[in-house]
């Protein structure tokens, strides 16, 4: 187990992303949207043990840190202050500078229950009529700026939400308004839908509005299933150990993903 200083709990470790057996494909995917998440998500369709929500986490835990707003709620980007959120720019507007701070890459796991208020949050109007003060809180898309939001079984939420994620990450950017009262915070995050097709599929008009997407089935050479098993065994009794096995490696792509993600011109 590690431990988690800012939230002072211990934490489960995560399989290495370059631990996983075969599965080229899914994991160029990933990768292609972890180095510029406005490619529009990746939806992966497998059959259940295929690796796909061990993928996305372990992409989410080998991600390079990324700069923010120290102070900000939704975790700004300070080189971009055309896409500040509402306060920040206030801020700015105000003269004030904005601190800077080095933060992991947030994984935010999305229920299939979620509701649109829970996506995109809410700005209270009883209080900005009662007090004349703005007041929005968050939602999903907001803890998920500048990290990896993941939705299992993205065949079982309701369209409505679906459309609200693709919009938000193909604009990089939330926009709430309410009753003539507006709040904006950038929503710039890898999109990772997983599902079985054996139980249910998407419409064809969302279906085709993921940028990406990868259908992924077991491994059939005999080889691969037993290093599958055996690197599981390895994990399971001794986590820490197991990751630290394939730390090198793990550093090496994500000093890759870092270096690609500051060529893209996108």
């Amino acid at each position: 187990m590690g431990y988690n200083p800012r939230a002072g709990v211990k934490m489960t470790v995560v399989y290495p992303f370059t631990a996983i057996v075969g599965q080229e494909r899914m994991r160029r995917a990933l990768i292609l949207n972890a180095v510029n998440p406005r490619i529009g998500g990746v939806l992966i369709r497998g059959e259940r043990g295929t690796a796909k929500s061990t993928a996305a986490r372990a992409l989410a835990a080998l991600l390079p840190e990324v700069e923010v707003v120290a102070d900000c709620r939704f975790d700004c980007d300070p080189q971009r202050t055309t896409s500040l959120c509402t306060e920040c720019r206030e801020r700015l507007a105000r003269g004030e500078k904005l601190p800077v701070a080095m933060r992991k890459t947030s994984f935010i796991d999305l229920p299939i229950s979620a509701t649109e208020d829970r996506v995109v949050g809410t700005l209270d109007i009883e209080r900005a009529i009662k007090e004349g003060e703005r007041h929005f809180e968050p939602g999903v898309l907001a803890a998920a700026n500048r990290g990896l939001l993941y939705i299992d079984e993205v065949n079982l939420l309701d369209d409505h939400v679906v459309d609200l994620l693709l919009d938000s990450a193909a604009l990089g950017m939330n926009f709430v308004e309410r009753e003539g009262i507006s709040f904006t915070h950038p929503a710039r995050y890898i999109l990772v839908g997983t599902m079985n097709p054996e139980e249910g599929d998407l419409r064809p008009q969302l279906l085709d509005r993921f940028a990406l997407s990868v259908e992924i089935r077991g491994l059939p050479d005999p080889r691969d299933r037993v290093s599958i098993m055996e690197r599981n065994l390895e994990f399971e009794a001794e986590p820490d150990a197991f990751r630290q096995k394939w730390l090198d490696r793990e550093n090496a792509l994500s000093n890759e993903i870092a270096a690609a993600r500051a060529n893209s011109t996108m």
